[in-house]
């Protein structure tokens, strides 16, 4: 499996350097205000490529931080329940105690 995995690694290593060497014209970003930014094509790519990605990882982390508010506020509320069982439950006026020996 160790095997398989870095020739994957290897082979979407090898494919991203050939697309960036492929890639090396420059191109010409029209931003505001008539700014204009140039760079090779491939830098661009990546730019955009880091900047979705740490769109994405942002996105998720109201969930993720949701989440581990609530696994700590049921993890309280279990040891909380847990400090309250006793471990023989309470006996009724004229039931017979089952732990009990006579």
């Amino acid at each position: 499996m160790r095997i398989l995995s870095w020739t994957l690694r290897i082979i979407l290593f090898l494919a991203l350097f050939l697309l960036a060497l492929k890639n090396t014209d420059t191109v010409s970003l029209r931003l505001y205000f008539d700014q204009v930014w140039q760079a090779p094509l491939i830098l661009v790519l990546l730019v955009f490529f880091a900047a979705g990605a740490a769109m994405g990882v942002l996105a998720t982390l109201a969930t993720v931080f949701r989440q581990r508010r609530d696994i700590a506020r049921l993890q309280s509320e279990l040891r909380g329940r847990a400090r309250d069982d006793s471990p023989v439950p309470p006996i009724a006026d004229g039931d017979v105690d089952p732990h009990h020996r006579i």
